[in-house]
């Protein structure tokens, strides 16, 4: 993806489609997806590019082991 609201669109089409095919694991995977990367968006409004996974994540939870920079 280039930017973050493209990732998005494609998210709520992928969920639409994971619906209406009744695929209840792909629609709770695609739920969650959707909701993390809503909650970045509104963590970041001025960033465009859409980010990895692990930003994500670490956005969501900063405390997390893989998510701490240390300095020495």
């Amino acid at each position: 993806m280039e930017n973050i609201e493209s990732h998005l669109s494609e998210l709520k089409a992928a969920l639409e489609q994971a619906s209406q095919s009744g695929d209840n694991a792909k629609v709770n995977h695609l739920r969650q997806e959707l909701q993390d990367l809503e909650a970045y968006r509104n963590h970041h409004p001025d960033e465009q590019k859409d980010p990895t996974p692990l930003e994500v994540y670490c956005d969501l939870n900063p405390d997390a082991p893989e998510c701490l920079v240390y300095d020495d």
